[in-house]
């Protein structure tokens, strides 16, 4: 009884802080925001400064490694917009390079846990190459992300998981 009630709270909590964090705006409403709050520093915080959907590369200049936080990476970079494309970049296997994969994980707790059960395959550990890998946010929901390689290894150990709640955002 106490693992199933600490496992509620615990989603519970991660629930909040993802609606606190896609929300943090005092002045959002209904995805209007008039003070500008994904503006750090006097800069938009994509590539670039036209309105309208961006491409996010995953870990920006890093791209998508075992060992580097995605999940701190993530809540630098965000917020993230519906029709945001995340654009996952990674070296094909070779024999000097560590395989990566793209999953979406189903829920809170197989990301929580990493958990790849019922987690889809979006990208092979060759579809990263080049250019890269692009997922579209097209629906205002969670995503969970995470490295499917070594049977959940690179998201337990290697931080190479995130999530994202895309907003609503009236340059898109």
């Amino acid at each position: 009884m106490a693992g199933f009630t600490f496992a509620c709270g615990l989603i519970l909590m991660l629930t909040a802080s993802m609606l606190a964090v896609s929300t943090a705006n005092k002045d959002w409403q209904f995805g209007f925001n008039y003070t500008n709050w994904h503006v750090k520093g006097g800069q938009p915080r994509g590539q670039d400064d036209t309105p309208g959907p961006r491409k996010i590369v995953v870990g920006g200049s890093e791209h998508w490694h075992f060992n580097f936080n995605y999940t701190d990476w993530a809540l630098n970079n965000g917020p993230f917009c519906l029709n945001d494309t995340l654009v996952f970049k990674y070296d094909p296997p070779n024999d000097t390079t560590i395989p990566h994969s793209v999953y979406l994980l189903p829920d809170l707790w197989s990301f929580s846990t990493c958990d790849l059960k019922r987690a889809k395959l979006l990208a092979n550990a060759t579809q990263g190459g080049g250019e890269g890998f692009e997922f579209v946010l097209k629906r205002w929901q969670p995503y969970y992300f995470a490295c499917g390689e070594r049977d959940g290894f690179h998201c337990k150990v290697g931080l190479m998981k995130f999530f994202v709640m895309p907003v609503f955002s009236q340059w898109h």
